[in-house]
């Protein structure tokens, strides 16, 4: 997708935002935000573009979320999403939203990937090797499956 995005506009500089970035070590999001950025840079290290990962945390008030963003990282033009909500807050501020095309979403989901990890299934071939080197590094097999784990009976 980032390569879409480069084609699409000619840039040489992209802002990736990584949300959820105040919460790690569950089930929805089991790695923390550097060790997202770790894989989102190691995976795009071969292009040529500048790239910034930006965490951002979740806020609960979604009036100022755009705001909050824009505050957590470098001035951007377009922003990129397909939730309905981000959407929304984005255009009522103003900024121009596009929405990337769903390459195979039936399988290249996150929830696909986790679940995969959890059953340990075949996951790999779902994310870009630099990920997979990434989560083999931080042990985060281990990590997602103990997590999802209950101490119910």
């Amino acid at each position: 997708m980032v390569e879409r995005i480069v084609e699409d506009n000619d840039i040489d500089e992209l802002v990736l935002g990584i949300g959820s970035a105040d919460a790690s070590h569950s089930k929805h999001d089991p790695f923390t935000a550097g060790e997202r950025i770790m894989m989102i840079t190691k995976s795009l290290v071969d292009l040529d573009l500048v790239t910034y990962a930006v965490p951002i945390e979740d806020l609960e008030r979604n009036s100022v979320w755009v705001s909050h963003v824009r505050s957590m990282s470098p001035d951007f033009d377009i922003a990129y999403s397909n939730n309905p909500l981000v959407i929304q807050l984005f255009e009522e501020a103003g900024v121009e939203v596009r929405q990337s095309p769903m390459f195979n979403r039936e399988v290249l989901e996150g929830t696909e990937v986790r679940e995969r990890m959890i059953k340990g299934e075949n996951w790999q071939p779902l994310v870009p090797d630099a990920v997979a080197e990434v989560v083999d590094e931080i042990g985060g097999i281990e990590r997602i499956q103990r997590v999802s784990e209950t101490d119910g009976i």
